[in-house]
This record gives structure tokens, sequence and C-alpha cells, in this order.
């Protein structure tokens, strides 16, 4: 791993870059959710296992977590972090020669469906953490407005107690999408994904990388 900080791009692309030993020419880049950093420990190990299979990846903090180091994002911060991803994904493209992978956890994975949903082809495919359907206990407050729009190839990581969001609803949503999508359960797991303080699903990791290299190729 080794600190990556362009300051030159407005907004910075500001993370920690994992290049792989034995690399394949894809890259993935790889954000947070509302609460967390580019360092929480689900980013971390996803981002190992991706890289042990070949792929360059970037762990990013969104702007809004580069202006501020703690609490959720603000209302207005929503469209400066979009931006700030497509910076990323800018950067990613002068790092690897091939296909270029989006990623993120809850608010992160969000901001990457309506970034691509408005700017189709950005990259080869998602890979959604949680994705955050709807606030929890509020099901009718559905996040699933731009999910029509979005061309880009997904992959759902989704527990089956999320308060985000039942399997069932997550299915229903999946079906709005017009391109390619698939969704991995993952059984007992909430939005956390089962990495929660010092407690880490030694499984996922390797479920969602086989997940990923089964649905994109």
């Amino acid at each position: 791993m080794e600190p990556f900080n362009d300051t030159s791009l407005v907004p910075a692309v500001r993370g920690l870059l994992h290049r792989p030993g034995d690399p394949n020419g894809d890259g993935l880049v790889l954000t947070h959710g509302a609460g967390s950093n580019w360092n929480s420990p689900l980013l971390i190990a996803v981002a190992e296992k991706f890289a042990q299979a070949g792929l360059t990846v970037l762990r990013c903090d969104l702007p809004f977590r580069q202006i501020r180091s703690y609490g959720p994002p603000r209302p207005g911060d929503a469209q400066h972090d979009r931006e700030g991803l497509k910076n990323a994904i800018d950067k990613m493209k002068r790092l690897v020669s091939g296909r270029i992978f989006l990623g993120g956890h809850s608010y992160g994975g969000r901001q990457a469906t309506m970034l691509c949903a408005d700017q189709s082809g950005l990259v080869h495919g998602l890979v959604l953490l949680s994705y955050p359907l709807h606030p929890p206990r509020k099901p009718t407050q559905l996040r699933t407005q731009h999910l029509p729009k979005l061309q880009t190839r997904a992959l759902f990581v989704h527990g089956t107690r999320d308060p985000f969001g039942s399997i069932e609803e997550m299915e229903a949503a999946i079906k709005l999408i017009p391109s390619k999508a698939e969704l991995l359960p993952v059984e007992g797991a909430g939005h956390d994904l089962g990495f929660k303080g010092k407690t880490k699903r030694q499984d996922l990791p390797a479920a969602i990388s086989t997940a990923f290299h089964s649905f994109f190729g």
C-alpha cells in the first residue's frame, strides 16, 4: 500500500493505493459510507483481496470526509462527492490499461450509481456494498429514482439483516436497472456486512471476489 494524494484536482483525490504483485491491468476505485472513511476495515479487506486477484485498487476518501474528519455528509455534499469519484476514476485510468470498476459502501455506493446513471460508460462495472435502499424503518422513502437510467453493470452485495433494505426489496429495486445486475446476499449480515468494530467476517472478501469475477469475467 502507498499513500495517494493528488491536490491538483478539485475536488482532490486522497486515499491509499494497493498495487498487485501480479497486475491484470484492471483497476477499482473503492470508497466508504456516510459514517466512515477510506480506512474502514471492510474497505481494507475488500481492497486487499482484489489486489491479490490482480486489480490495482484505490480506496479513497470522498470530498466531504476530506473536509470533515467525522460526521455524516450534509445535504449539499452529494454533487461534490460525485465529482470527487469522477476525479478518482480519471486518476485510475492513468494507472492501469484495462477495465475500470467503481465500488462503494452504503452512501459511497449510492453516489457511484448516481454518477454512472448520469454518465453512461464512465466505468466498466459497479461493486455496491450495502446499497442504502431506504432509511431504516422508512421503506416508502426509496432511493431508486435514478436506477432506471443506470446503464452500467452492477454487482450488489447485501446482508439479509440490513435495515436499509431487505433482500426482497433489493431484488425489486434491481429489476428497475436496464443493464445487467446481480445480487449477492450475505446471510445474517447487517449494514456493516459483518465488519463492525474489531469483528471481521473473514469469508466475505473472498465471496465478493468470486462473485465479481463470475459476474464480470
